[in-house]
């Protein structure tokens, strides 16, 4: 019998607040590309910001993106890993289904810090007048809740929800079964190089999988009340500038979900290496 270390559920959260505290600016730019109409390069967009606000700008929301995590992450990561004692993921097909319930989960429960995050990072962009100016995340929810209701706090929960579920199987499902095929061979093991090139190719699969629904999800968050009639009004309105339009912010999704990624499984396996638990499993010999 052998024994190895586990992950203990709020693992995954830590992670991932980790990891988006560090690439807080390139999600800034992915918002701020995905909910404008006209076309506008990256580095026009970073001289905009960064004229406007300085280096700060590409910080504007960090209190959002870190509440963000600590509901999203920590309870998606958490269901997924309290869930592999019920359901077996020793299958291919079990990883998607568990994460994709998962992921889900922490759409719905993370969808009014995501609203906030959206919104505080597409400020920097708008006239003065038209800002919303949140001072932070609890600020934000504290006057969207008393300005527009509670139910405007879940606006776009239902795509958020989609979207989670979608980026939760690219990432945890994927990861988990790239690296379990990695390590039932004889030329890998449970290392940093294992780690990296596991979570290299869940952060392209999550970003793929997931960019069209995002790029919606973004522009329903964004909007004003009355600025759009339903979903298939935000999808025409996308539509209007063709299939790229639905990729829109790709590269610096691209960009920013791949390192996040990283990142975030980087840090969850130091933490699963030091700080968790142990099991016995059975020793499975290879012939």
């Amino acid at each position: 019998m052998a024994t190895e270390k586990y992950s203990r559920w709020y693992f995954g959260g830590l992670a991932s607040t980790m990891a988006a505290s560090l690439t807080h600016p390139l999600d800034t730019l992915k918002v701020n590309l995905q909910t404008q109409q006209a076309k506008m390069s990256i580095l026009e967009l970073v001289l905009i910001i960064f004229r406007q606000r300085g280096l700060l700008g590409f910080y504007r929301g960090i209190s959002a993106s870190v509440m963000r995590q600590l509901t999203y992450s920590m309870s998606r990561f958490g269901a997924y890993e309290i869930g592999k004692d019920y359901v077996n993921t020793e299958t291919f097909a079990g990883k998607v289904g568990l994460a994709g319930v998962c992921g889900v989960l922490g759409g719905v429960i993370g969808a009014p810090a995501d609203m906030i995050n959206v919104r505080m990072q597409h400020d920097v962009k708008l006239p003065p007048e038209k800002r919303r100016n949140y001072k932070h995340a609890f600020d934000g929810l504290t006057k969207a809740y008393r300005q527009e209701g509670i139910r405007r706090l879940f606006t776009g929960a239902t795509i958020a929800a989609f979207r989670g579920g979608l980026i939760t199987i690219g990432q945890l499902a994927f990861y988990d079964q790239i690296k379990s095929l990695m390590l039932s061979s004889s030329h890998f093991n449970d290392n940093s190089v294992t780690h990296f090139t596991a979570s290299l190719l869940a952060g392209i699969t999550a970003t793929t999988l997931t960019q069209p629904v995002d790029v919606l999800k973004t522009r329903i968050m964004n909007a004003k009340p009355g600025d759009f009639t339903g979903l298939m009004d935000i999808i025409r309105y996308t539509a209007e500038l063709g299939p790229k339009g639905f990729f829109r912010g790709y590269v610096p999704a691209l960009v920013r979900i791949v390192p996040l990624t990283i990142l975030t499984f980087m840090f969850l396996e130091q933490l699963r290496l030091h700080f968790g638990y142990e099991k016995i499993k059975p020793i499975v010999y290879k012939y």
